[in-house]
C-alpha cells in the first residue's frame, strides 16, 4: 500500500506530532511525506518526499497573525500549480493533518482524503466557542484543507473520533522538576516587545525561545534563544510553568508535563481563538494580549497558578489502526495487523 502523509508546516505543532505518527504508519505500508508552509522551525527525522509552498500563515510581531504579509506570500498561481501537479493517483491512501496541496487535490481528482488533525476537532459541533465569533476565520478553517472524514485530537475527548492529544514520545520520556523558571513560547512577539514586557516581572526567570533571533543573550531576567526542539522540551519539563500561544501541541504538552500553564492566542488566528476557548473551559487562564493592562492576571497566575490535571494516554496507535479499519484496504491492512 501507497501513503502519501501530508503535514502543514506553518509553526510546529503539526510537525511534532508527525514525529510519532510517521513511524506508525511506516508499519501498515510504504509512506511518502509532503510538508507545505514556510514557518516551521523542527528537523524531521525522516525524509521529505514533498516540500511546497502551500498556502500558509505568516507570524506577526505584535502578538498576531500578520494578514498582509501572509497574502503577499500566498503566491496564489504557484499554489494552485502544486495541486496539479501533485501526482496524488499514485496513492492508495491519503492521510492529511491540515494541509491544503493535497486537500485540494484530492478534492479536484475526487479521491478520498482522511483528516488527521486538530482542525477536525475544533470545528466539532460539541466544541467550545470563543465569545467573539469570527465568521471570516471560520470560514477559512473549515474550507482550508477539505477531506472526505476525519479524526480529530483536542485537550479533551468531546465525542467519537475525537482524541486527546499526541504527546511525543520525546515529551513523555522527560523527567518532570521545577527549576522555577518559566518557558515562553509567543512566536507572534518580536524579541524587544517580549524583553519589555517580562522584564516587568522582577523575580521571575524568563526562558524565552525566538522565532526572531538566530543568537543566545540574556536581558536582566530574560533569557533569549533561538528555537531548538530538545532545549524547548528540556525547558518546559523543567519549569515552574508554560506562558505561550494559543496553539495546541505545546498547550498540550505542558498540561501532560503537569505545569501550570497560561496562554496568550494570537490575533487574526481563529483556530487559536477556539482553543482558547476549550482551555479556559478546563479551567486554563487566558489573556489577550501581552499589554500592561493584564499584568494583574500575570501576576496572579505567577503567584496562584493551578495545574489543571489532565489524563493523555499514548494511544496513537490505537486511532491508526481504527483509521485503516475504516478507510485502508481491508484484506490489505488484516496481512500487515498479522504480520505485526
Amino acid at each position: 500500500m501507497r501513503i502519501l502523509y501530508a503535514i502543514q508546516g506553518t509553526g510546529n505543532g503539526h510537525l511534532s506530532r508527525s514525529m510519532d505518527i510517521v513511524p506508525l504508519l511506516k508499519k501498515m505500508g510504504d509512506v511518502d511525506v509532503l510538508v507545505s508552509g514556510t514557518q516551521g522551525d523542527l528537523n524531521l527525522p525522516f525524509p521529505i518526499k514533498y516540500k511546497l509552498h502551500g498556502f500558509g500563515f505568516i507570524f506577526g510581531k505584535a502578538g498576531g497573525v500578520d494578514l498582509w504579509r501572509s497574502f503577499l506570500k500566498s503566491r496564489f498561481r504557484k499554489f494552485i500549480k502544486e495541486i496539479n501537479s501533485l501526482p496524488i493517483d499514485k496513492y492508495d491512501l491519503v492521510i492529511n493533518d491540515f494541509e491544503p496541496v493535497s486537500a485540494w487535490a484530492c478534492y479536484v481528482k475526487n479521491k478520498p482524503c482522511i483528516g488527521l488533525s486538530h482542525q477536525a476537532a475544533v470545528l466539532h459541533d460539541k466544541a467550545p466557542l470563543p465569545d467573539d465569533t469570527d465568521m471570516i476565520g471560520r470560514l477559512i478553517l473549515k474550507n482550508y484543507a477539505p477531506v472526505t472524514a476525519q479524526f480529530g485530537f483536542h485537550f479533551k475527548s468531546i465525542d467519537k473520533n475525537i482524541y486527546t492529544p499526541v504527546i511525543r514520545q520525546q515529551v513523555r520520556e522527560q523527567e518532570i522538576s521545577n527549576k522555577e523558571h518559566y518557558t515562553v513560547y509567543l512566536p507572534a512577539y518580536d524579541d524587544k516587545r517580549l524583553i519589555s514586557r517580562l522584564s516587568e516581572f522582577k523575580d521571575i526567570q524568563w526562558d524565552v525561545f525566538s522565532k526572531h533571533n538566530k543568537k543566545v543573550f540574556t536581558h536582566k531576567n530574560v533569557s533569549i534563544q533561538p528555537i531548538d526542539n530538545k532545549a524547548f522540551v528540556k525547558s518546559m519539563a523543567q519549569s515552574a510553568g508554560v506562558l505561550c500561544g494559543g496553539g495546541f501541541e505545546t498547550p498540550a504538552e505542558a498540561l501532560f508535563l503537569k505545569k501550570k500553564l497560561m496562554v496568550i492566542p494570537m490575533k487574526n488566528q481563529y483556530e487559536q481563538q477556539l482553543n482558547a476557548a476549550m482551555l479556559k473551559e478546563m479551567g486554563v487562564p487566558v489573556i489577550k494580549s501581552l499589554k500592561p493592562k493584564h499584568d494583574e492576571k500575570i501576576l496572579d497566575w505567577l503567584k496562584n497558578g493551578q495545574v489543571i490535571k489532565v489524563n493523555y494516554p499514548d494511544n496513537t496507535q490505537q486511532i491508526i489502526d481504527l483509521l485503516f479499519e475504516q478507510f485502508a484496504d481491508t484484506s490489505y491492512y488484516k496481512t500487515e495487523l498479522v504480520a505485526r
